[in-house]
């Protein structure tokens, strides 16, 4: 297991010896194994690894939607292990943008009320949370789009409402779980580039579950899991691709 940075005033995801398992008795699986992670602000960061290996449990620890059985999470400087449920879903609500792997839309909701959610949860009128989830809508490349009901649309399409509505309220830490598997080339070139001017915006990052290789140029930091633990963490070279002391099996 690779040795944790020091604490950093840039640290806004800050994993400690955190332990997850699934089951009782003789069918108990350990998932995460006294894992140790660390993310900063202005950074993109990507989590790689064979399917299984305990990504998307890391990353649904991180959002707050799942809780540990050991160990410490702290976001933003918050312990996420001693918030109340409440207190829990108002932080989320307040400082994570989560894009699932399954879209989550709401099928009675146009594209505009679906990406527009957030917004009203923090108290926003209709009119003023319809015009944000426009604009963002834009910026994904579906302005035009707006008044579909999900089912009209694509299952790339249904994916970019999906990031859109969870950028809409501008969230300072924006986590993903394979993002760009349903978008062709051109459609996740736009996507990556979003999230790039996010996580260069002041005060945030991003956080990206991901077997896709074509986005690891985007990275600022790749770590790579194996068997429930962090096993090697490379920053990003200058060359556009990451290179890894072992194979990174995608």
């Amino acid at each position: 297991m690779p040795d944790s940075p020091p604490p950093s005033d840039n640290i806004v995801i800050d994993v400690r010896h955190v332990e997850k398992s699934f089951g009782d008795g003789s069918n108990r699986i350990h998932v995460l194994k006294r894992v140790d992670f660390q993310a900063q602000t202005g950074e993109i960061t990507m989590l790689v690894g064979p399917s299984g290996c305990g990504k998307t449990t890391l990353l649904s620890a991180i959002a707050g939607t799942m809780r540990v059985d050991s160990g410490e999470i702290r976001v933003f400087g918050h312990s996420l292990e001693k918030m109340s449920g409440p207190a829990l879903t108002r932080f989320r609500a307040q400082k994570i943008g989560f894009i699932f792997q399954q879209f989550n839309l709401i099928p009675t909701l146009t594209v505009a009320e679906n990406v527009g959610v957030p917004l009203l949860i923090q108290g926003l009128s209709n009119g003023k949370a319809l015009k944000r989830s426009r604009d963002i809508l834009e910026k994904v490349g579906l302005g035009d789009r707006w008044k579909e009901r999900p089912n009209k649309l694509s299952g790339g399409q249904q994916q970019r409402v999906a990031i859109a509505r969870a950028l809409v309220h501008e969230p300072p830490l924006v986590i993903c779980d394979e993002p760009t598997a349903a978008l062709d080339a051109q459609n996740g070139e736009i996507v990556m580039d979003l999230f790039r001017q996010v996580a260069r915006s002041a005060d945030r990052s991003v956080i990206i579950v991901t077997h896709d290789n074509r986005i690891f140029s985007y990275a600022d930091r790749i770590a790579r899991m194996d068997d429930g633990e962090i096993v090697e963490v490379k920053e990003q070279d200058t060359g556009g691709q990451p290179h890894f002391e072992h194979p990174v099996h995608v």
